[in-house]
């Protein structure tokens, strides 16, 4: 009997935190995110990524008739090299230097931080494999490889990199000029699907284990199954890139489009390099669209729109809909304190069931949650004082509830909000343990104070 593979699952509780095992700063201050290692337009109020002193133009491949796919080697026999120590960094970093061109990827956790964080690097040459360990070198990263992804004459291989692009910008600072997505060679293709799976099989005739593709990449030391997952997703993206840059030369234009297909792939992946990484900022209108897990504008529009209606059609009242501002603020703040996600603090859908029922008891709060989330079983005094207090002040919510109930678009909420902020039922107190501290105002007017705060008195939050 075959032994099984073992199987690694969504969160292992088991972990501990990498923020903390490896002195990983965060910044979760209610504050946009600072793009540091870029230049700032006084005149026009914003950050100038390097992208844009280069045109798209000078990324286009004029030799692409010459082009011999290099087939990738079998994995098995490619030099390989997990990179765990500054020095190793270092040699991958002039290596990289010496390069044309590599392909990249990066796994992710978005679960137990607040804004996520990168666990590991994958980039592959036309020879190697590398895996770095971006946790333990977390504060390394920066330094030795921010000038290479920068550098605009080494080609970036990616697929569907619109994530990593901003992940890399705000874990190590790291902005990439030069990218070929696959991803949106795969658009302008019209391939059949999209996915780095399906390249695989069409190109390359792999069929790709996506069974840690959810796995809990914070673990170390990481199995040998979850390091070849991780090498496929690079391994062969050059040899994948050579036949896609080939049949975009060879494709004739659309009718409609005005560039060339390997043009409009090269301009597709410019923007998608040139978008910069924006922290999630609690508002007073942030309630009604409850992120999750994500950032993307696209994402937090659907997401918006999902939670009003769902909202809608439980037809809260005033009432429920101050607990669900109250909840939310308070999650939002534990979030940033603790550095873990929303999600994990309290999901959404915890939060509409709380706010259905409007529990004022810590018990009846403790069967509805049923131990469910740690943070609410641990402060179940502190919530229940912030759904009476909520229930308390509710006058604030008695237009938008209307607005809801009449079925009114997402737009005029959102702008109902802004004219009216509800700001009276922020000014309930939390209780973390015998203190009882206003702190959910500040989180809004005064971030940096109300996360020191929050630190200093943080083993409140268990």
């Amino acid at each position: 009997m075959g032994l099984t593979k073992p199987k690694v699952p969504f969160h292992v509780s088991t972990i501990k935190k990498p923020q903390h095992e490896y002195n990983i700063f965060v910044d979760n201050t209610n504050l946009p995110f600072n793009h540091v290692w870029l230049k700032w337009s006084h005149g026009e109020k914003r950050f100038i990524h390097p992208l844009e002193s280069l045109s798209v133009m000078s990324f286009v491949d004029t030799d692409v008739g010459d082009v011999v796919p290099v087939k990738a080697p079998p994995i098995e026999s490619t030099p390989f090299k997990l990179v765990e120590t500054v020095q190793d960094l270092k040699e991958l970093a002039a290596k990289l230097h010496s390069a044309d061109e590599f392909a990249v990827d990066l796994e992710h956790n978005q679960y137990r931080t607040f804004q996520g964080l990168t666990c590991l690097m994958q980039i592959s040459t036309r020879t190697e494999d590398f895996i770095v360990d971006t946790l333990k070198l977390h504060s390394s990263i920066g330094p030795y490889l921010r000038e290479v992804f920068k550098d605009p004459s080494k080609r970036k291989v990616m697929h569907g990199a619109d994530n990593d692009v901003v992940w890399l910008q705000r874990d190590f600072g790291i902005y990439i000029c030069n990218l070929f997505d696959t991803h949106q060679a795969s658009k302008v293709l019209k391939l059949e699907r999209k996915s780095l799976e399906y390249l695989l099989c069409h190109f390359c005739d792999i069929t790709a284990n996506k069974e840690y593709q959810s796995a809990d990449w914070r673990l170390r030391p990481l199995p040998y199954e979850m390091l070849r997952y991780a090498r496929e997703d690079t391994h062969y993206l050059l040899y994948i890139y050579d036949f896609m840059r080939i049949e975009l030369f060879s494709m004739l234009k659309e009718p409609e489009s005005v560039d060339a297909p390997l043009v409009e792939v090269y301009k597709c992946s410019y923007k998608v390099c040139m978008r910069l990484y924006e922290k999630e900022l609690l508002t007073e209108k942030s309630f009604l669209r409850i992120y999750g897990f994500v950032t993307l504008s696209v994402v937090i529009i659907s997401i918006f729109v999902w939670f009003v209606y769902k909202l809608q059609g439980a037809g809260f009242n005033a009432q429920q809909l101050a607990v669900v501002s109250g909840l939310f603020k308070w999650r939002d703040f534990v979030a940033r304190v603790k550095d873990d996600s929303t999600g994990y603090v309290l999901p959404n859908k915890s939060i509409l069931e709380i706010a259905k029922q409007m529990p004022v008891t810590a018990n009846n709060l403790r069967l509805l949650v049923n131990s469910r989330h740690p943070y609410v079983e641990h402060n179940l005094d502190s919530l229940v004082n912030i759904i009476r207090h909520s229930i308390q002040n509710t006058a604030a919510f008695e237009e938008i509830a209307q607005l809801l109930k009449t079925g009114h678009d997402v737009a005029t909420i959102a702008q109902q909000l802004t004219r009216h902020p509800a700001q009276e039922h922020n000014r309930h107190p939390i209780r973390i343990g015998s203190q009882v501290m206003e702190v959910l105002p500040l989180l809004l007017k005064k971030p940096r104070q109300a996360i020191r705060i929050g630190r200093v008195i943080g083993g409140g939050f268990r």
